[in-house]
This record gives structure tokens, sequence and C-alpha cells, in this order.
């Protein structure tokens, strides 16, 4: 079966648009086509469909994104290996959607060569159910000092036997430098894998940069596969690096229901809010450490976190903590998701050293609930109804840790007709585990709008898929794509 692999120069060259672009154009074009990323770095994730045993797992939102993209369901094959940081030197090591420790980021070097063969075995096990696998590579082959053991990149390459194409970014400059450089330091054995390269991320008149793509073939020997443009519909998919959510927002009109979101040091899952930029009933604005959040926001929301003790620390040294009081004493709202959730309650405990040292710590205390803990983490898809409003929403639940307490006699939701989450006694805070709740205009409507009547707007689920296939539109009309298939054939 075919296989190609797409890796870039560096991060945040586009690589995960790409693929998912050039699984939607294959799809179109009438192929069986499945994701596939070895290694992933992120703490956006989203959790697969239950397979033939019933079992769940958790899988990079990108990859994700991209099965929906092969109009496919996901599964914990698509992304084996995931590691979600929790500090600056460690990260929680998920294996086929399953947690299997905590690891340092040296003593992981040392690990992830054994890891080789589960992420041989996941590649195999798309490629005997597809026509073709497109797989994602991570950072860059180039980054030569940690090629020893390498799993992401070319050590995947060379053992799986894949054909691979170099992205290059030239919205940052230098991409001439970047993709003949990459073949100046890597080992000739590597550089031998690599069959074209594609320059991504172009503005402007494309003949400006013809001599350019003829110096880079010349340098490097490698074909020249397109020049894609600009892709504007890509700010309708889901980010993966937390990095986009720095940028400002343009100044939006006047009358929309106003959001302010805390940019926790360990945020995450904060694809979440995609739905809510995208709405423009809403006005809603990532908050940057060390900026107080605006007192006219209508709403405060706590996202999801990778280390919610660590991230209630951090809250309190931007003296967003003081933000928050102050906002429900003017009879604003406030929303916790998963662990925004728990940052909500009086109480957090770790009491397995989960997140670092075992202990305890003191929330908000702005619900009447305690969260603890636990070594075994919540996967799985839900299906329910806000019970504010009672319209219909679907998500996942992906978290350590149980919450108790007089509040979630006050539930934000029903999932199988059981309640879900949590409401304060005066009706202003309110918290659930629940991501993706959002993506259903009415369910969006139903928790958001309680503060105006706002009217319905499309589900992000068809402006996600329409984006995908304007992509794949246009990677058709910029690629060579017979010529990347024909690579993806080579044996």
């Amino acid at each position: 079966m075919a296989a190609l692999m797409i890796q870039g120069c560096g991060s945040d060259v586009g690589k995960s648009v790409l693929v998912a672009g050039l699984c939607r154009a294959f799809t179109n074009r009438g192929l069986t086509v499945r994701p596939f990323k070895p290694q992933n770095m992120s703490n956006n994730a989203a959790v697969t469909q239950p397979d033939d045993r019933g079992l769940t797992g958790e899988i990079g939102r990108a990859q994700a994104l991209q099965a929906l993209a092969c109009r496919t369901t996901s599964t914990v094959h698509m992304n084996p290996i995931l590691l979600k940081p929790q500090s600056d030197t460690g990260a929680q090591l998920v294996v086929r959607g399953q947690v299997e420790g905590h690891w340092k980021a040296k003593g992981y070097q040392q690990r992830k060569a054994a890891l080789l063969e589960v992420v041989l075995e996941s590649f195999e096990c798309l490629r005997s159910e597809s026509d073709l696998v497109i797989v994602e590579g991570a950072g860059s082959p180039a980054e030569i000092n940690l090629r020893e053991g390498d799993i992401a990149n070319m050590g995947f390459a060379r053992a799986a036997n894949v054909p691979v194409v170099l992205v290059g970014d030239i919205d940052r400059g230098h991409v001439i430098a970047a993709l003949a450089g990459a073949k100046l330091v890597l080992d000739p054995n590597d550089a031998a894998m690599i069959q074209g390269f594609i320059i991504n991320k172009f503005r402007g008149d494309p003949c400006l940069f013809d001599r350019g793509r003829e110096q880079i073939a010349e340098l490097t020997g490698w074909h020249d596969l397109g020049m894609v443009p600009w892709l504007t519909e890509a700010c309708r998919l889901p980010a993966e690096d937390a990095v986009v959510l720095q940028t400002p927002s343009a100044t939006q009109p006047e009358g929309q229901v106003r959001i302010a979101v805390p940019m926790l040091s360990r945020i995450a899952n904060f694809d979440d809010f995609d739905p809510v930029v995208a709405d423009p009933h809403f006005d809603l604005q990532f908050i940057p450490p060390g900026q107080t959040i605006p007192a006219d926001s209508d709403w405060i929301i706590l996202s999801g976190t990778k280390a919610t003790i660590a991230d209630m620390a951090f809250l309190k040294l931007q003296g967003w903590d003081i933000d928050i009081l102050s906002h429900v004493r003017r009879n604003k709202r406030v929303l916790g998701i998963c662990g925004g959730y728990q940052l909500l309650g009086r109480h957090i405990h770790d009491r397995h050293g989960l997140e670092g040292e075992i202990g305890s710590c003191r929330g908000l205390g702005l619900l009447d609930v305690e969260t603890t803990l636990h070594p075994s983490k919540t996967l799985k898809q839900v299906k329910g109804q806000i019970t504010a409003c009672g319209s219909d929403f679907t998500g996942y639940e992906i978290h350590v840790g149980q919450t108790f307490g007089a509040d979630t006699e006050r539930p934000v939701a029903l999932i199988d007709g059981k309640p879900h989450g949590a409401t304060s006694l005066n009706g202003l805070v309110h918290g659930l585990y629940i991501h993706g709740v959002f993506d259903s205009s009415k369910a969006r409507a139903g928790i958001l709008g309680l503060t105006r009547t706002i009217p319905p707007a499309p589900d992000h689920t068809a402006v996600v898929d329409a984006a995908l296939d304007a992509i794949a539109a246009t990677l058709e009309q910029y690629l060579d794509l017979d010529h990347l298939y024909q690579l993806a054939c080579r044996k």
C-alpha cells in the first residue's frame, strides 16, 4: 500500500494543515486514506471512537482533524505516541491512547527508541486498511542532535521505508537556506529519503519566486512539487499550538457577548473555543499573562489545563483570582471547562503525585465542590443536553480526577439522563468536564447566550468540513498531486 511522509524545516511550517488538506484531496479522488503521526507533542488532544473491544483513547487533536479530512473515524493507531507537557522539563506519555507514565525530557530520549516497534505496528494497521497513508513528521529532521533513537522523522521514515517530502515556510523568510541547509546537515542516508520539496505560505505573485525554486532544486537535487499560497481557510481549523493564541484578535463590533479566556501556563484543549471565535455573536479575547481581565467582559471562561494545581498558583500570580472574584461580585458569569472546572472549586487534592508532589491546594471557591485527582483517566465520547435550554450536544471527556459537592445538584448538562457539572447557588458560576460542547450552535447559545438573546449560527463541524474542502481544492491547483501519489507508491 502507498505511503508518503510530510516533514518540515521546523515547527509551525504548516505540516498539520497540509496533511489534512492532502488527506481530503486524495479522499475526494476516491482513495481510502488514513493519517498517521508517529509521535506528537501537544496538550490539545481528542478522544477516539471505541474500537472493536469498546476501548477509547486519546490522540493529538491534529490527527483527529486529519481523520475527519479522510471522512473516517479516528483511532489510537493514527497517533500511537503522544507527549502531553506538564512542566518545562517533563511530560505525560500516552501510548496508543493510554497513559503510560510521566517522563522527564532526558529520560524519554532514552526511552523513545524502544517505542519504535509500537509505532511501526500502528502504521501497519493503517496501511492494511487503506490505499494511502499520509504521515506527518514532528519538528524538523534537521535537528540532528535528536536523531539518535528518533521515531518522529527520519528514524521512522527509514524503518518503514516511506518516502519523504520536505516543507519550507516562505512566510518566515530564509526558505532557501532552510531547505538547502537541511540537505547539508542531514546524514546522506536520511537525505536520500527526501524525494521532493514544497514551499508553503506564499503571499503575492508566485512568479517572483520561480528562480528561488529553481535554486533550491539545484542545491538539493530534490523535485519541486509546488508552492502553496497562504491558506486563508486554515484559520477555520483547530490550532495545535498555543502560540497562536497570543495573536491579538481584531476589534469586534458592539453588541456581542464579550468573553475573556485567561491564558493558563499549561492551557489544554483550547480548540474548544474555535466555534466561539468563529461565531459573529461573540467577542472572545485570550488574556495573556501580565494583563488584567477586562472589567467589561460578560463571561470569563477558564480553559482546560494539563497541570491544574500548578495553574492555580499561576492564576494567582497574575492576579486573575482577584479579577474573577470581582467579576462575580458584579453579577457576571464564569464558566470552567475540565481543569477550569476544577479550579473553580474549594480544593484540589493530588494524593498520588500525578502532577508533581503529593498535596492539595485551595481553588477559587466559587463552586461548592472539591476535586480529587486519580491515576485512572476518564476518556469517553458523550452525548447529552444543556439543562438551561435543552439543546443537544456531542463532545468528549478527557481528564483525571472526580469532582463532587453540593453544587453538582444543579448540573450544567445531562449525559444519558444523568447530571453532569455544577452550578453555584447564585446561578453565576458553572463548571463541566465536556470538551467540544460549543460545536453545536444551539448548545453554544444555550450556555453562553444566557446574558442576551442570540440567534443560531452554523454548527462548527460544518464550517471545518467546508474549510477542508476549500484547502483540498487549493492543493489540487498548486501541487503536483499525481507526482505525490507516484512517490507514495514507490517501494
